[in-house]
Order: C-alpha cells, then sequence, then structure tokens
C-alpha cells in the first residue's frame, strides 16, 4: 500500500474541520499560506525555522563538487555550490517516528 503525500488543500481541510467549521475555509487558506510565506522569508534570507517539538529547518551549504552525467560517465560535470534546507526532527516527533511502523513505506 502506498502512501500518498500531504498536500496544503488537506492541510487546509483537516484544520477546518478541526476547529469545528466555526472558521471560513478562506480564512484558513489565507492563514496556511502565510504561514508558510513567513517560513520561505525566513528560509530565503539564511534564517532557520525551528518550530518546537517538530523540528528545524537548517539553512546548509553545499560544496561546489564534480559529478557525472549517468548518460555519458566517461564526462565530469561540475555542480556548483548552492544552498539547501535539511530538515532535523524535534523531540516529540523522533518519539512518535519511533514507534512508525516501516512496513507501510514503500521501500525500494
Amino acid at each position: 500500500m502506498a502512501l500518498t503525500n500531504l498536500t496544503k488543500r488537506e492541510i487546509i481541510l483537516k484544520v477546518f474541520e478541526r476547529t469545528r467549521e466555526e472558521m471560513p475555509q478562506k480564512h484558513i487558506r489565507d492563514a496556511v499560506q502565510l504561514t508558510l510565506d513567513v517560513v520561505i522569508e525566513a528560509l530565503s534570507e539564511g534564517r532557520n525555522v525551528e518550530l518546537r517539538n517538530f523540528g528545524v529547518f537548517e539553512v546548509q551549504a553545499r560544496k561546489a563538487r564534480v559529478g557525472r552525467n549517468p548518460n555519458r560517465p566517461d564526462k565530469e560535470v561540475t555542480i556548483p555550490a548552492r544552498a539547501v534546507v535539511k530538515f532535523k526532527a524535534g523531540k516529540e516527533l523522533r518519539a512518535i517516528l519511533r514507534k512508525f511502523d516501516i512496513a507501510v513505506l514503500d521501500v525500494r
């Protein structure tokens, strides 16, 4: 059984259901989008985003390196240095994941 991705739309619907439909979906959608905009803005400034008990999004530099084109392995390609975002799970999320049944994941 393959799991599906959680989408922004699904997040909005779940929040809507949990607020007992007291808030209009539009307000929830705007709040979710504003939250994501603030996270993106902070990361684009090089700031880490710490969400207690959930985790930390860290901006890290990935060094330039030499790679190979799988279609032409004889040719080297320079991969430039770039910024990447890493996620480090928080204490509560790690505890939940320790109990997670990995058999439901589609491991190849």
